[in-house]
């Protein structure tokens, strides 16, 4: 998890402060859907490999549901 929003489009300060106090606090599954969520609503665009790692790990962890209409924001 801290590997992709290392990797991660973001760019809020606040945002990703955020997700990595939820990850300190072992909140991993409200961390990474607090990070998919911001990506969406900030329109932020994807490559297919991110998205890919995304979709993997929401897999892993049982919650599909984050990564739910992240396909609209590839590029290629």
């Amino acid at each position: 998890m801290a590997a992709l929003l290392g990797d991660s489009p973001l760019t809020s300060e606040a945002v990703i402060a955020d997700v990595r106090d939820l990850l300190w606090h072992g909140e991993e599954a409200l961390a990474f859907d607090t990070m998919c969520s911001w990506i969406y609503e900030d329109a932020l665009p994807l490559t297919r490999q991110y998205h890919a790692r995304l979709v993997a790990l929401a897999t892993e962890m049982g919650i599909p549901k984050s990564v739910r209409r992240l396909d609209e924001l590839l590029v290629d």
